[in-house]
């Protein structure tokens, strides 16, 4: 079967349009969503909707549960807590209800699904080195793990040491396993303002990272029209 996997769409509606017309074109059998469908960007319902209609196999993130104030915002900037606040007062009761009952982390046979990492996901951590990694492989129970939340594609592969990949062309070791941070559909933060996803082959054991254009004009005039924070939409023409 093949995997799509998105992660961090962030109410980025045209960013996620232009991602699901990519994936429409490759094809998947399986779809998946590892949280943040909300926060930072003007349009959290449409996302949301497009998400539960779509079947995707979802995980919460962080800004999800921010919104349902299932987690504290203390630890959040000046900017993610002004959006926060904006959000949680325009969703609708069925946008809330819908990312109110995400799990924090699904297992679909050797694919495991969680936005922060697999041996403590209540606590949203980042990954950022081999170590850490090795900490949510050892917890990883089939052949890869995928996860979001930092918004920057790297891949984790541990046979058995763990090394760290940049590579578009992931090949899960024979003998290990891989954790796959898939990137953000809608707001990338590695210098590369197009949109982020995965594709994951279970025949082939391969990982590919897609990029794809988008509206980025269109998302930047939403963000501004709500009256949300300028900085969100202009940090979106860097992909930071």
């Amino acid at each position: 079967m093949k995997y799509a996997i998105i992660s961090d769409i962030h109410g980025n509606l045209h960013a996620l349009l232009a991602v699901l017309e990519e994936i429409e074109k490759i094809g998947a059998d399986v779809h998946c969503c590892l949280g943040d469908i909300v926060g930072y960007g003007a349009y959290p319902n449409e996302c949301v909707e497009i998400v539960q209609n779509l079947g995707f196999h979802t995980v919460a993130g962080n800004h999800d549960f921010a919104v349902l104030d299932k987690i504290s915002t203390e630890n959040f900037n000046k900017v993610a807590k002004i959006s926060t606040n904006w959000t949680r007062e325009s969703l609708t009761q069925a946008s809330l209800d819908f990312l109110d009952q995400m799990p924090l982390l699904e297992e679909l046979g050797d694919v495991t699904l969680v936005h922060g990492t697999r041996y403590s996901p209540e606590l949203f951590d980042y990954i950022q080195s081999s170590y850490e990694a090795s900490l949510s492989l050892d917890y990883t129970n089939g052949r890869v793990c995928f996860i979001g939340h930092s918004h920057v594609p790297i891949s984790f592969l541990q046979d058995p040491y763990v090394t760290y990949s940049t590579e578009t062309e992931i090949q899960i070791p024979q003998s290990g396993k891989a954790l796959v941070n898939v990137g953000s559909v809608g707001q990338p933060r590695d210098k590369n303002p197009r949109a982020c996803f995965a594709t994951y082959d279970d025949e082939t054991e391969t990982v590919s990272l897609h990029r794809v254009s988008y509206d980025i004009d269109g998302a930047i005039d939403g963000i501004r029209d709500k009256g949300l924070p300028t900085m969100l939409g202009d940090r979106l023409r860097f992909g930071r």
